[in-house]
């Protein structure tokens, strides 16, 4: 076997483009479609416009995180730590702009750190051999430690002279949340990036056979190494949107978003086994994770049987692959 031969299948795959997603994404979104008809008809208050942007909102908080999360997973990694990344990064964004540092300084030391983080789970995961399961478990009760210590245990709350930062969480321009252009952003440069240059075909070829990508000359520690210095670098602007909105530092932000981001993931077509999977899959999960609690919430069920419900859908996520898989093989 030639080295080009060894992730030619990969390759072959992604060349199809657009076309190669439509299948899977029609029936996304006839579910999301799906599920706002019945929020419609269940709750009146669904279609109110302040939900609407509070849906919207969510979809953006959860998304970015998500699209980091995507690119961990396509290279068969798994990463736990988000929420206290993103923890640590509430903390400090509020603790800077307590003590007079300048906006643009707070937005870019925030990034910095998360991106940070995100390279000790790379390190620990490429130069360690640690396994992503439990470096990035690892990093997770770290992580949260270090936002209690930073923070004193208590949520940290901006002052009125921060206002200009609230734009970021609290704006709107073009009539959508500020967010939510952040969301599409990120998500238009992901696409870009996994679908037409060739660290995006790596991506997907270490995560299809890690091996053969070995063998045709990839860098496959690079590009594990990478992709969770991306998951932080998103956990941590995810972190600035979210004390811009709420106005407060919290130690505990981000608890379980490592939950969400991995639901979001499995339901847009990321398999966990790596190598399959994209952006607008996730783009497009993230809007039906957002619609399914935003109607959890509107008929009054609890926020603890909405964790069971999200973990059975991980759950069965994880169990339709495996069969897929095995029919595949067959």
């Amino acid at each position: 076997m030639t080295k080009e031969s060894a992730v030619a299948p990969k390759i072959v795959e992604k060349k199809r483009g657009l076309l190669s997603f439509l299948p899977k994404g029609s029936g996304l979104i006839w579910v999301l479609a799906g599920l706002c008809v019945v929020a419609a008809l269940l709750s009146s208050a669904f279609l109110n416009p302040a939900n609407i942007t509070n849906v919207l909102r969510q979809v953006a908080l959860f998304g970015i995180v998500s699209v980091g999360m995507t690119f961990v997973i396509l290279t068969k990694g798994i990463d736990l730590s988000i929420g206290s990344i993103l923890g640590v990064c509430a903390v400090t964004t509020a603790l800077m702009l307590t003590t007079g540092w300048p906006i643009p300084v707070v937005i870019i030391a925030v990034l910095i750190a998360g991106a940070v983080m995100g390279a000790i789970n790379g390190l620990g995961i490429t130069l360690g051999g640690v396994p992503p399961f439990i470096m990035t478990l690892g990093m997770m009760v770290m992580g949260r430690g270090l936002a209690m210590t930073i923070a004193n245990g208590q949520p940290i709350g901006l002052r009125e002279k921060s206002a200009e930062f609230m734009w970021l969480g609290r704006g709107f321009w073009l009539g959508l949340p500020v967010p939510v252009w952040i969301f599409i952003l990120v998500s238009l440069i992901a696409i870009f990036v996994l679908r037409y240059t060739s660290y995006g075909r790596q991506v997907y070829a270490v995560g299809s056979n890690e091996e053969a990508a070995r063998l045709s000359g990839i860098n496959v520690k690079r590009i594990i190494f990478s992709v969770y210095v991306i998951s932080g670098l998103l956990a941590s602007l995810t972190a600035l949107i979210f004390v811009s909105r709420l106005t407060v530092g919290e130690p505990t932000a981000g608890t379980g978003i490592e939950l969400e981001a991995i639901a979001i993931t499995v339901i847009g077509g990321t398999s966990l086994f790596g190598g399959e999977g994209g952006i607008i899959g996730t783009m497009i999960g993230a809007a039906i994770l957002a619609v399914l609690a935003n109607i959890m919430n509107l008929v009054g069920v609890s926020p603890f049987t909405q964790q069971i419900v999200k973990g059975a859908i991980i759950v069965g996520a994880v169990l339709y692959e495996m069969q897929r898989k095995r029919r595949k093989s067959s």
